[in-house]
């Protein structure tokens, strides 16, 4: 893994991209909760819609891997508060462990959106790989608190159903035998996990107290044999003051990124490091389509070898689909982690366009004002991000 360090800031204002309805007016989404508290109502229909191409979904240059793999006979796991059967954009694709296909949070559900979600009129929202299928299970309870049992099931639960990748959006501050355990499981059973490398920032956020986050390790991305993911926004950076990893494998979209909820046809917004998982696995389900002799060691390390050079390597879907790379010249994931970091020059041409967004809070809703406007390249330097040792 790599180590990274991020720049401290008091946190005031979260800064991130700008998303329209189809007549171009700017659209007011509510933010995906990762977890809900004992007396909130479960997540609803959001009245709005996004109908312009997300800055994710242009960044990873979607379209260019979807020519050649869409995800087809690939079934992703999803460990998170469960996936609604219901939810249109997943509909008919879903199959639930247990109670995993009621989700009362919705997050679960957004984060298989981003994952395998599939376009709706008048919608350009799609997910990463369109054509995989989607196994709903709970790594956490109904209200999205995760403890290390609840994922270890949850993962367990996963592999029993036969995925071969597995997304899992809790992290946690501390693992345990069990979890471990699981982990190990999956891996005998050719299933490459995808962990958050941090936990989720709170939908319900204020200025921070001055206390700055310090590096340190969370579960399972911590554990070997787990591909962990950061979050990134438009730029490649962070938002200010966000809870730091001690290292991380690849660096994704999660600062600003819009996806389905749990009922209805409308669209939220969400931050945190899940959602870049979440696209980390929608592309490793692009991989193992398109390259079905390759194990999940080998995917991780196709998706790893072939991402933009940086302090935290950056995805590249179609780099990963379409490359002759390390994989094949018998280079391990071992060994692309070892590898010292570099970075690409700045890009003057693939500056993004980006506004101040409000941030603000009532009634116990938050509502972010999102637009996005230019194709955004991920090819600029990441803001403030300097690379360091290894893991200790």
């Amino acid at each position: 893994m790599f180590a990274v360090l991020l720049p401290l800031v008091p946190l005031v204002v979260l800064a991130a991209p700008v998303a329209s309805a189809a007549d171009g007016s700017p659209v007011r989404l509510p933010v995906m909760p990762s977890r809900l508290d004992a007396d909130d109502a479960c997540t609803g229909a959001s009245a709005e819609r996004a109908a312009s191409v997300p800055w994710e979904q242009q960044s990873l240059q979607l379209p260019r891997a979807w020519q050649f793999s869409a995800g087809a006979g690939v079934t992703v796991a999803v460990v998170d508060t469960g996936v609604s059967t219901t939810a249109p954009a997943l509909k008919g694709r879903v199959t639930a462990v247990g109670e995993a296909g009621q989700d009362c949070v919705g997050h679960g559900s957004f984060v298989a959106g981003l994952i395998a979600a599939t376009t709706t009129d008048g919608v350009r929202f799609a997910g990463v790989a369109q054509q995989a299928r989607v196994v709903a299970v709970r790594g956490t309870d109904a209200r999205g608190t995760a403890t290390a049992a609840s994922v270890a099931a949850g993962i367990r639960a996963a592999v029993g159903a036969g995925a071969k990748v597995i997304e899992v959006s809790p992290a946690l501050e501390r693992g345990s035998a069990a979890l471990t355990s699981a982990v190990e499981e999956a891996v005998a059973h050719d299933a490459l996990v995808v962990a958050a490398a941090v936990p989720d920032p709170p939908a319900k956020r204020s200025a921070a107290s001055g206390d700055a986050p310090v590096p340190r390790a969370y579960w399972p991305a911590a554990q070997e044999g787990v591909l962990s993911v950061v979050d990134v926004d438009a730029k490649g950076g962070r938002p200010d003051n966000a809870l730091l990893p001690r290292d991380a494998d690849l660096a994704a979209p999660g600062d600003g990124v819009v996806g389905p909820g749990p009922r209805g046809s409308g669209h939220y917004i969400g931050s945190g490091a899940s959602f870049a998982a979440g696209f980390v696995a929608g592309a490793a389900a692009l991989v193992r389509s398109a390259h079905p002799g390759l194990t999940a060691a080998q995917t991780e390390s196709r998706l790893v070898s072939t991402a933009y050079p940086d302090a935290v390597p950056r995805l590249d879907p179609y780099a990963a689909v379409t490359s002759v790379g390390a994989v094949e010249r018998g280079v391990g994931a071992a060994s692309v982690r070892g590898a010292p970091p570099v970075r690409l020059p700045d890009d003057v041409g693939a500056a993004p366009t980006r506004r101040a967004v409000l941030f603000a809070a009532g009634g116990g809703a938050v509502l972010l004002l999102v637009v996005w406007g230019a194709v955004v390249v991920p090819r600029g330097r990441a803001r403030g991000w300097r690379a360091g040792g290894g893991a200790g």
